[in-house]
């Protein structure tokens, strides 16, 4: 595996174009008897995949906001380490909606795969995942972790320099009433200034911020706000 993540970096340093690369690195996965390949950036703004899974699949992960349940995506963000992973390999104490999406993954053929995240500018994170529709995964040899760290941070670079076009990504939107409480609240109004201006009740614009939140999948109503302003959402 180090001499294929060697090759993962030589081959990204002299793709030209993005279909350069989109085009190549199918080919690259089935060499290494992986059926597919996913390329995914999370960030507050722009979450977004580069990726020949199936477009169902694609669409149905975006839509359902699963970066934010995908046991494979929570086990990057905490080790930022390569690993492998499995769907046979669950534990029982996980949630119903963590088997559900283990299920539909199945369902689409991806069942094992190895991921190698890495670390992007402001703490963010990108992340390339080799994926089998085998039940369980065996390697050989251990990941070299600098070897694919290396590689997936220069593919992240050249899909950024690239400004490569998504396969999938993340919509974020607000329902009118949202945007509304939100504007005001980076105009610096309180939520019980808000309830005054808009004739509503406190409890009311509570739920519209809070649910604009949700939406925007910030952590707090200050990020929420600069989100929703950087997103010209506001």
């Amino acid at each position: 595996m180090k001499a294929w993540f060697q090759r993962l970096t030589d081959l990204t340093s002299i793709a030209r174009t993005e279909d350069m690369l989109k085009d190549a690195l199918p080919d690259f996965a089935a060499e290494l008897g992986f059926d597919n390949y996913a390329y995914l950036y999370i960030h507050p703004s722009r979450t977004y995949a580069v990726s020949n899974y199936p477009k169902e699949w694609q669409r149905r992960y975006f839509e359902a906001r699963y970066t934010s349940i995908d046991p494979v995506v929570r086990t990057a963000a905490t080790t930022l380490r390569a690993f492998v992973w499995s769907g046979e390999h669950r534990q029982r104490s996980e949630s119903k909606e963590i088997r559900r999406f283990y299920s539909e993954a199945g369902d689409h053929g991806i069942r094992s795969g190895i991921s190698i995240p890495v670390r992007t500018a402001r703490r963010h994170m990108s992340m390339l995942t080799l994926a089998s529709s085998r039940p369980t995964l065996t390697l050989e040899h251990d990941i070299d972790q600098i070897a694919a760290v290396t590689a997936v941070a220069f593919l992240h670079a050249k899909i950024e320099q690239h400004s490569t076009t998504p396969t999938a990504q993340l919509s974020l939107s607000l329902t009118p009433r949202q945007a509304n409480c939100l504007k005001w609240s980076a105009e610096g109004k309180s939520m019980k200034a808000i309830a005054t201006i808009e004739n509503m009740s406190f409890a009311t614009v509570n739920f519209h911020l809070n649910n604009a939140r949700k939406n925007l999948d910030a952590v707090s109503l200050a990020q929420a706000t600069a989100l929703a302003t950087k997103l010209g959402l506001i």
